[in-house]
């Protein structure tokens, strides 16, 4: 009998650790992560998602940059915005600004992402490499999304 309820238990066990990671809580990361992009969002200049939105409606958002990777980006974006992937921005950021004929290191350029942590961290990159007009909206996209503001949506 016992080994009976022992085998249930281990299937169970099983089976939740196979189910879980799909319903996994919200992610979790060591506090040196949120230091470090508390450190870069004091560091850089933020707005909030208000302030982004009467800017766009303006349209004195300058270059607009989603910092997420090309698939969150590809499921819809702020219109108008080019993809610049946080991992690669150092490195495609040159055509979107002039280089080499006549780089213009004060272009504006609008930075975002899923939840305003990567656009941070980014536009400190973009700071360090001597850009001087860079701002990051420090919001949510969800947010965006559900305020109803426009996102461009792959055709179906």
């Amino acid at each position: 009998m016992r080994t009976k309820v022992l085998l249930a238990l281990s299937i169970t066990v099983l089976a939740t650790g196979l189910v879980l990671p799909t319903v996994a809580p919200a992610q979790s990361f060591p506090d040196s992560v949120r230091q470090m992009v508390a450190k870069a969002k004091s560091e850089v200049r933020m707005i909030k998602m208000e302030e982004f939105k009467a800017a766009f409606d303006k349209k004195q958002t300058g270059l607009i940059i989603d910092v997420r990777d090309p698939d969150e980006f590809a499921e819809g974006h702020i219109p108008g915005a080019i993809n610049l992937s946080r991992g690669l921005i150092e490195f495609r950021i040159w055509p979107h600004v002039g280089f080499p004929a006549k780089t213009d290191l004060g272009t504006q350029m609008t930075l975002y992402c899923l939840r305003g942590s990567r656009c941070a961290l980014a536009a400190r990159s973009l700071r360090d490499l001597g850009f001087t007009n860079v701002t990051a909206v420090d919001m949510h996209f969800d947010a965006w999304v559900k305020a109803g503001h426009p996102v461009t949506k792959p055709a179906k």
